[in-house]
């Protein structure tokens, strides 16, 4: 006995005489693909098991056929039978209404068989029974129920004639658009980093559609959502006939202008009009380090007083980033190395609160100037940076500083005696370190001088010393100034300044001997070089104006040519020798000159007694003498001398 699936390619015909009907069965046991076609006839030898099928249909008709049964049940243990059949095929579109006329079996069969009635053998499974309505003695077949393609695209039955070749009947259901596009889930989340670069793809699930041809899926669409066209669709369509979806970057994506876009996608089937089917894609953009923080301002301004202490909060700055997560957490710090170097400030690196770190001092620096950094926490770090300016405010903290100018010829504190009223000394200035101005307007007082200076101003910011009288070294060689300078902060701040100011000389006084008139004796045996007397005189002025030389007036009849005198000590020596007997007491005049310009001088008188020494004979001037005498003359009257 051969196998089930064996195929024994003779054909054998089975004719039945003791039923009312006459039925020739064909079939064969080839593939149902291999077939000969008549028109709308194919006639096929298709592989008929004798198996399931045909015992089903003999079971079901065994009253009628009790001789078949038990021939067929013979050759059904032994082998498969080949019968040979003509196929009428029919069409009909899904969803006509019920009792719609599919067709007839018998129509346009002439000759092939007898036509109706007919014995209807349902392909077992085929859904005849349930779907269709067949008339045995018309052959017409309609709808029983609404037929659907998707459940079931044929029906198979074979129609056995009462002569003539058995018909077998295919009725196809054509598919028409009756069902929309559907994707498989109806929301799909899918992410892009920010900077996925243009024509990137991300493939998308597919809709379906259970018609087929061009009712199925054509094309797709994306309805909304598609901020400036940033998105679009492309499709291919692979061997299983699926239209497969892919979401391609059209632009330049930005997840700080949008991060996220939730796109209605619809597929669309060839019917007209076409069905849809709708998927929402919502679309997250992952964000990138691709933003710097951003302050909101360029420059800030602030106003503290210097006495501030130390963790006073001045200002705050505040800088944002577009950026997500780490790549938008910022720290500020301020640049030490282009602003700050002394770390009078410091920030907190999460607040932005500036606070003073030092001690402020108005008059060392009254604007401090900051470079304020905020950073971001990227992988790659992006910062950007702000100016702050700090103003520092001047509390009263400071009292005035003096500057004196003296206008000497040599800018020291001196004057000479022979300035007149009105004449400079010298030139003051006040500056009060609170008010960061050159010249501070204060009030300026000038104390001492004996009423012999005063103080003059035409604008209360230069103040000038000034000579208010006429002054004498002699008698006052120095004076002491005192300047006070008052602030007007509130308490008043006092600075004063001492000045000692030295008056100079000019040569204004000549010298003066100590006497007017000396006296000296000499012995008149006295030998050249002999001391006689030394004079003195003094000068009150200084210097060289003081400095003394001495000299001799040269009178010759006062025999000034028996001395000399030493110039700088005033020492009267005897130049030659002397002679009483010549000049008894001669006469000497000093004169003791100063060293100024012009000099001055003063003399005094020297009268020298020669004391005599009997060192000469008595001699008459003349040897003889002729005298002539009036008669007349007068008694004692002298009428010669003789010597």
């Amino acid at each position: 006995m051969g196998d089930d699936n064996a195929m024994i390619m003779t054909e054998i015909k089975v004719v039945i005489k003791s039923c009312p009907y006459k039925a020739n069965i064909y079939q064969s046991l080839k593939k149902q693909s291999e077939y000969t076609m008549n028109h709308r006839y194919r006639k096929r030898t298709v592989p008929l098991p004798l198996g399931r099928r045909l015992m089903e249909f003999l079971h079901s008709h065994r009253r009628c056929f009790p001789a078949i049964v038990l021939v067929l049940g013979f050759f059904l243990l032994i082998s498969n039978i080949v019968l040979a059949e003509f196929v009428r095929e029919l069409d009909v579109s899904e969803g006509v209404p019920v009792g719609y006329p599919i067709g007839y079996i018998g129509e346009h069969l002439p000759g092939v068989d007898s036509g109706p009635p007919y014995l209807i053998v349902p392909v077992p499974g085929s859904g005849v029974d349930t779907d269709l309505t067949i008339d045995h003695s018309t052959g017409e077949i309609r709808t029983k129920v609404r037929l659907d393609r998707e459940t079931r695209a044929s029906y198979n039955l074979v129609a056995i004639p009462l002569s003539g070749e058995n018909v077998r009947v295919l009725v196809r259901v054509h598919d028409e658009n009756d069902n929309a596009p559907t994707f498989p889930m109806s929301v799909m989340q899918i992410e892009f980093p920010e900077n996925t670069p243009r024509d990137v793809k991300r493939t998308l699930h597919p809709a379906r559609d259970l018609d087929i041809g061009r009712y199925n899926i054509q094309r797709y669409n994306i309805v909304s959502g598609n901020i400036n066209n940033e998105f679009r669709l492309s499709s291919h369509r692979e061997r299983d006939g699926v239209l497969y979806l892919d979401l391609q970057i059209n632009g330049l994506l930005d997840r700080e202008t949008t991060p996220f876009y939730s796109l209605v996608i619809e597929a669309l089937d060839g019917g007209s009009p076409p069905l849809r089917g709708q998927m929402t894609v919502n679309i997250t953009l992952q964000d990138v380090n691709d933003n710097q923080p951003i302050f909101n301002q360029s420059r800030y301004l602030a106003t503290i007083p210097e006495n501030a202490t130390i963790g006073t909060a001045v200002l705050q700055v505040y800088a944002t980033d577009a950026d997500a997560d780490d790549n938008g957490l910022i720290e500020y710090a301020i640049n030490r190395r282009q602003s700050d170097k002394e770390q009078m400030f410091r920030i907190d690196a999460q607040s932005g609160w500036i606070a003073i770190n030092k001690p402020l001092d108005f008059e060392t620096k009254e604007l401090h100037e900051l470079v304020v950094v905020a950073k971001d926490h990227g992988e790659t770090p992006l910062e950007t940076a702000a100016f702050v300016s700090i103003s520092v405010t001047d509390v009263n903290d400071n009292q005035p500083t003096i500057n004196v100018i003296f206008l000497s010829d040599d800018a020291t504190p001196k004057i000479s005696e022979s300035a007149q009223p009105g004449e400079f000394v010298a030139r003051i200035s006040v500056n009060d370190p609170d008010l960061k101005t050159e010249y501070s307007n204060v009030n300026v007082t000038l104390n001492g001088g004996e009423g012999h200076f005063g103080l003059t101003t035409r604008d209360n910011i230069i103040y000038l010393v000034i000579v208010n009288m006429t002054l004498d070294r002699e008698l006052i060689p120095n004076y002491t100034l005192s300047v006070v300078a008052t602030d007007n902060g509130s308490p008043p701040l006092h600075a004063s300044k001492t000045i000692y100011l030295r008056v100079t000389d000019i040569n204004d006084n000549a010298p003066e001997f100590d006497r007017e008139v000396y006296q000296a004796n000499v012995m008149e045996i006295s030998e050249p070089g002999t001391s006689v007397l030394q004079v003195y005189a003094y000068d009150r002025d200084e210097g060289n104006n003081s400095a003394i030389i001495y000299s001799l007036m040269d009178t010759p009849e006062t025999h000034s040519d028996w001395f000399q005198i030493k110039p700088n000590n005033g020492l009267i020596t005897t130049r030659t020798y002397i002679d009483c007997e010549t000049e008894p007491v001669p006469q000497i005049i000093v004169i003791a000159y100063d060293n100024g310009h012009p000099p001055l001088s003063s003399t005094a008188t020297v009268l020298v007694t020669i004391h005599d020494v009997n060192d000469n004979e008595p001699i008459f001037d003349h040897s003889f003498y002729n005298i002539t005498v009036v008669e007349n003359e007068p008694l004692r009257r002298c009428f010669v001398k003789v010597s």
